[in-house]
């Protein structure tokens, strides 16, 4: 089931098998990952586990300080939850490479 988070940014990070992440709701984009690999979905974008190996696992984590709530994209629910996404802060790290790490310096071009 597709859904987001409206308090807290996500990382996951595949140490076993593979899966296919639908970003961006019923209409996203499809990304293959596999053991290895890392993705940061932000807060408030839906994503969905769309097909796993047998073998597939996964770590998620979330900023200190916070936890994730559930939203499943319900009627009404989206404009609601807004102000919230709107606050939650950049990361102050990149999960994999610190403070000098790629996301960092990204959404810090993207959020000015």
């Amino acid at each position: 089931m597709h859904h987001y988070h409206s308090v807290a940014h996500e990382v996951l990070g595949v140490y076993r098998g593979s899966v296919d992440v639908m970003l961006g709701g019923e209409h996203g984009t499809v990304f293959a990952l596999a053991a290895g690999d890392v993705v940061v979905i932000p807060a408030g974008l839906a994503h969905k586990n769309v097909g796993a190996s047998s073998d597939f696992a996964v770590a998620g984590a979330y900023p200190a300080g916070t936890s994730p709530d559930m939203n499943f994209g319900r009627p009404g629910e989206r404009p609601a939850k807004g102000p919230a996404i709107a606050a939650v802060t950049l990361p102050s790290a990149d999960p994999v490479q610190g403070t000098d790490g790629a996301l960092v310096a990204l959404w810090s071009k993207i959020h000015r």
